[in-house]
């Protein structure tokens, strides 16, 4: 089949990260997937939850949000107690983010690592936690480069990529298009140590084969292995200029 986009079936979308957008977060990303681009800003808190306290560990949060204008009718602004699916999705990238920090390590510090989608085109969720990764670096390295850490307290990368079945094909990274009609659809979440913080697959209207599924998670690690290329390339580049 012809992708809508044009790209092969185990291509992801065009990817580029800027970095610095919020000038007063501790690190912060603009994440572009496509058409799909969040905003991933950190802010460091010299405190902890109450079940926290005392205990000299740290941690790491996450809040998401779709701004207004991000989709082709207006998103509205959740206010007081948030949605299911935002709930879903903003416990999803603290607990990915969680995976790959040492804790422990942290101090009695708390890390909130906001996603905000400025434009969404499918894998909103996944682009948060790719970006939200480089973001909270950033905002450790400040600590590191403070004397506070003597080296990054993250035990390695973390990403995520979705994938799907559309027309009976396999397809990496859906966009919106994509996503809607897929039979199947995946999201995949992995660290840098090759093991899955969540493997989430549903089927739409039909069912999916353990082949299939083992195909799609292969597929899916191909991917995933290109973001952690572009997370190491976008903080060594950072590292080379300071």
């Amino acid at each position: 089949m012809t992708r809508v986009d044009g790209r092969a079936p185990n291509a992801l979308r065009p990817l580029n990260v800027e970095l610095g957008v919020q000038m007063n977060a501790a690190g912060s990303v603009l994440i572009s997937t496509g058409n799909t681009k969040v905003i991933c800003a950190v802010t460091i808190e010299e405190r902890v939850p109450g079940w926290l306290r005392g205990k000299g560990a740290g941690w790491v949060t996450a809040e998401y949000a779709m701004l207004p204008g991000s989709t082709d009718t207006r998103a509205r602004r959740e206010t007081g107690r948030i949605g299911g699916r935002t709930h879903e999705i903003q416990r999803l990238i603290g607990r990915s983010l969680r995976a790959v920090t040492q804790l422990d390590l942290l101090g009695e510090r708390t890390f909130t690592v906001d996603c905000d989608v400025l434009q969404a085109d499918g894998g909103t969720r996944t682009a948060s936690i790719t970006g939200g990764y480089i973001a909270l670096a950033l905002a450790m390295q400040k600590l590191v480069d403070a004397g506070a850490y003597g080296a990054l307290p993250l035990e390695c990368a973390v990403a995520a990529t979705s994938v799907g079945v559309v027309q009976g094909e396999s397809l990496l990274d859906l966009c919106y298009t994509e996503d809607s009609t897929a039979e199947v659809d995946f999201n995949v979440v992995r660290t840098g140590r090759g093991e899955y913080v969540e493997v989430q697959g549903t089927a739409e209207g039909g069912t999916f084969s353990r082949i299939q599924m083992d195909g799609m998670l292969e597929l899916a690690d191909a991917g995933i292995e290109e973001l952690f290329a572009l997370q190491q390339e976008t903080l060594a580049a950072v590292a080379q200029s300071v």
